[in-house]
This record gives structure tokens, C-alpha cells and sequence, in this order.
């Protein structure tokens, strides 16, 4: 029976992290055994031959400690450089990472993919391709872990993290939740399924969906009301959407924010809270406790499919008129969003 010290690497990462950990625990062994041979060194030569005897007084010797602080210092830092250097590597997903979305429950992981599939515990990522996870929580606070890709992020409620791997080998590997969140936290297990880019796109092809991520969520913004106010293509009484996604801002307070997944899942269940310059407080309400994570996930895919490709930046919005009115041309932008 094999017992390995480490989970199979599978990820592009991985043994950049195995490496890492390998030297940790060779200095830690040597660091460790020059301590203990010291000590049984200097146990031995110093110890007290007869009852009479008078130990000769031994001066400190400032270069020795100055070298016995400093060096261990130095090589101390080695563990900040090196794991820094895999950190700042593996915390913002490249530009054509593929976007997934994953919410965790009291006790499951529900994965959405842009193309309208959905599971329960399961993740299916093609082979050798950059994998964006949007991590959402439902409830208490979670932790998304797979041992094979060493990766592992915690899910807070109430706000979006991000993780993302790129699989190197085929297989099935686990997948936990690494941070207790209640009493069946133990089952809250799953498995990631690694695939070619042939089988993928079969596997995809295969498991029917009601429509795109984006178009679940057109049909959420309807049933809701939210095309009311928010019209696409002419002013209405809140802020037009189309290609407001990732632009900058003008708040009623004089600040400007980026037009983000955090941004928008604010003004959706908390309008009030970063309003538009040049629009009332009182026209938009509140979603919060109506939709579920997975529906706000939904209605933001939607509102980043309406941004414009190619398109310049949406400009700051001028300062709102006397009174309260809307100024004129107003551009997109989502202070209230339905």
C-alpha cells in the first residue's frame, strides 16, 4: 500500500508549492539538529568534573551573537521571499481565464458555468486551461480546498473572492470545504473532474441547460422588475446598464468606484448605500433576503454581458443638476440597479 507525503500534483502550481514546503522542512531538520548537537556539545565539554570545581567566568562575544541572530534571520526571510514569489503568482487569474462560479452552503458547493450548467459537488475543468473560480457564500464562512492543485480559499458572506488554477493532469481529484461550518462540515466533500478539451466540450454539449448564465439572469431582471427602470438602450428612472460593466463611477458623495461583481451585488441589495450621482434614494429597493446568491450571480453575469467590447471607458458622470433632476445624456451606470 503506497502512503504519499503529498496529494498527487496535478495543477500548474503545485510543485512550486511542494518545493516550498520541501525546503521548509530541510532547514527546519537542520536548523533542529545543529540546536540539539549544540546543546549536547556544550552539555559535555562544560559540565562539572567534581564537587570543587569552580567554573572559569566566559566573556560573550558580540560577533558571535551578532552571527547567531542575523544569520537565522537571513535565512527566515528565504521562506517570505520564496513564498511571496508564489503568492503574487497565483493571486490574480490571466486575462483569458475561463470564469466558473461556486457558492457554498450548509453543506454543499453549487457550481455554475457561464454556460448554464450547474452541480452540486462536482466541478468539471478542461485540461491545461486557466480556471477563474468566483466564491461566494451563502451562509457561514467556507473554505474552498483542492489538496491536488494546492490551492485553497476561504468563502466570507457577504462579499466575492476569487481563486484559480490552471489542471495539468486528467483525473478526479477532491475537492473540500476547510473551514468548519457546522455540524455535517465533514460531508461537505466533492470531487473535480479534469478533462481533455475534447471530452469537456462533449460533456458540456451533453447536459442540457436552461439557457447561459447570462441569459438566466436576463429572465431574472425581468421577472424582478428591474427592466422598469434600468432600460438599455434610453434613460429611465435608474441608471442604463448597457457597458457599464468595469467603468468608473461618479458617486452622489463626489467619489468614483469601478463598476465590478462587488459594486453591482452592493446596489442590489443595498441601493442606498454608493448611489449614483443624479439619482433619487427613494426609487430603488432592496433585494436583500429575496435572492439567493446563486440568482445575484446569475443578474451579474448578465450586467457584465451587456458591456460593449472594445468599447472605450464609460466617462464620470457630471455632478447632478439642482433639485434633484437627472442630468442630461446621462451614461450607464449602476448606483441603482433595478
Amino acid at each position: 500500500m503506497q502512503l504519499p507525503l503529498f496529494p498527487e500534483a496535478a495543477s500548474a502550481i503545485a510543485s512550486s508549492v511542494d518545493y516550498l514546503y520541501f525546503y521548509l522542512t530541510a532547514v527546519s531538520v537542520v536548523m533542529t539538529a545543529l540546536i540539539f548537537a549544540a546543546v549536547f556539545f556544550f552539555a559535555i565539554k562544560y559540565r562539572r568534573r567534581s564537587e570543587d570545581e569552580i567554573p572559569p567566568p566566559i566573556h560573550g562575544s558580540l560577533k558571535l551573537e551578532i552571527a547567531w541572530s542575523v544569520l537565522p534571520f537571513l535565512v527566515m526571510l528565504t521562506f517570505f521571499w520564496w513564498g511571496a514569489q508564489i503568492f503574487f503568482a497565483n493571486a490574480s487569474p490571466p486575462p483569458d481565464a475561463m470564469d466558473i462560479y461556486a457558492v457554498g452552503k450548509q453543506w454543499m458547493w453549487k457550481i455554475q458555468y457561464p454556460e448554464g450548467q450547474r452541480e452540486i459537488n462536482e466541478l468539471h475543468v478542461p485540461i491545461n486551461r486557466p480556471i477563474k473560480i468566483t466564491l461566494a457564500s451563502e451562509d457561514v464562512i467556507h473554505s474552498f480546498f483542492i489538496p491536488a492543485f494546492r490551492v485553497k480559499h476561504d468563502v466570507v458572506p457577504g462579499r466575492y473572492d476569487i481563486m484559480w488554477f490552471t489542471a495539468t493532469k486528467p483525473g478526479r481529484y477532491h475537492l473540500f470545504c476547510a473551514e468548519y461550518c457546522g455540524t455535517e462540515h465533514s460531508g461537505m466533500v466533492g470531487w473535480v473532474t479534469v478533462m481533455t478539451e475534447n471530452d469537456y466540450e462533449n460533456w458540456l454539449a451533453g447536459n442540457g441547460t436552461e439557457g447561459t448564465m447570462a441569459q438566466q439572469g436576463e429572465r431574472l431582471f425581468g421577472q424582478l422588475g428591474c427592466a422598469t427602470c434600468h432600460q438599455l438602450d434610453q434613460q429611465g428612472r435608474g441608471p442604463i446598464l448597457r457597458g457599464v460593466y468595469g467603468s468608473r463611477i461618479q458617486l452622489q458623495n463626489g467619489q468614483t468606484v469601478l463598476a465590478d461583481d462587488a459594486y453591482i451585488r452592493e446596489s442590489i441589495l443595498n441601493p442606498n448605500a454608493r448611489l449614483v450621482a443624479g439619482y433619487r434614494t427613494d426609487v430603488m429597493p432592496t433585494f436583500q433576503g429575496q435572492i439567493t446568491e446563486e440568482q445575484l450571480l446569475q443578474l451579474i453575469v448578465y450586467v457584465k454581458s451587456l458591456a460593449i467590447q472594445g468599447a472605450p471607458p464609460v466617462s464620470e458622470q457630471p455632478a447632478a443638476a439642482a433639485g434633484g433632476a437627472q442630468p442630461p445624456n446621462q451614461p450607464p451606470t449602476t448606483g441603482e440597479k433595478k
